[in-house]
């Protein structure tokens, strides 16, 4: 999805979800076969229902038919991120500090792209991980603007 549709859905979107005391965590724009799907996910503390995610669709639906950002016809659909939710901005790593994350990087750090263990310490820039290997802990070091991608991880 282009950034300025993004930007355009997200400006719409924030204080709908806001209104209604949740946060927008992402938003997507993909066509899957012939179809096009805007999805928007929302969250809050407490975690959401479908009653929450009918609210936010009932709102968005109005405010989108009203501004018409989307040329082509999509179908809308609001719901959870579930439980790995993606870790996208610097506020979503910050509020994961002790939870269990899995992040991929750009480039090898050590040798490796993906690490997944607890996060210990994010100050913005860096982000600090222990990792499991074997029977010992490794603490990793990782620069923010070296994470591809970040989200919650389950422990099984």
């Amino acid at each position: 999805m282009s950034d300025n549709v993004q930007a355009k859905i997200e400006r719409l979107a924030i204080p709908i979800v806001e209104d209604l005391s949740m946060e927008l965590v992402d938003v997507e724009f993909q066509k899957e076969g012939k179809n096009w799907f805007l999805r928007v996910y929302i969250d809050r503390d407490q975690g959401v229902d479908l009653d929450d995610c009918s609210k936010v669709s009932e709102k968005l639906s109005e405010a989108l038919d009203n501004n018409d950002p989307i040329e082509q016809a999509y179908y809308l659909e609001v719901s959870s991120p579930g439980a790995e939710r993606p870790l996208k901005k610097g506020k979503d790593l910050e509020a994961a500090v002790g939870k269990h994350v899995h992040v991929t990087t750009y480039a090898p750090i050590d040798g490796e792209k993906t690490f997944e263990g607890k996060l210990t310490n994010f100050d913005g820039t860096t982000l600090t991980i222990e990792i499991k290997v074997k029977t010992r802990t490794v603490t990793m070091s990782i620069p923010y603007d070296k994470v591809a991608k970040a989200r919650l991880a389950i422990v099984f």
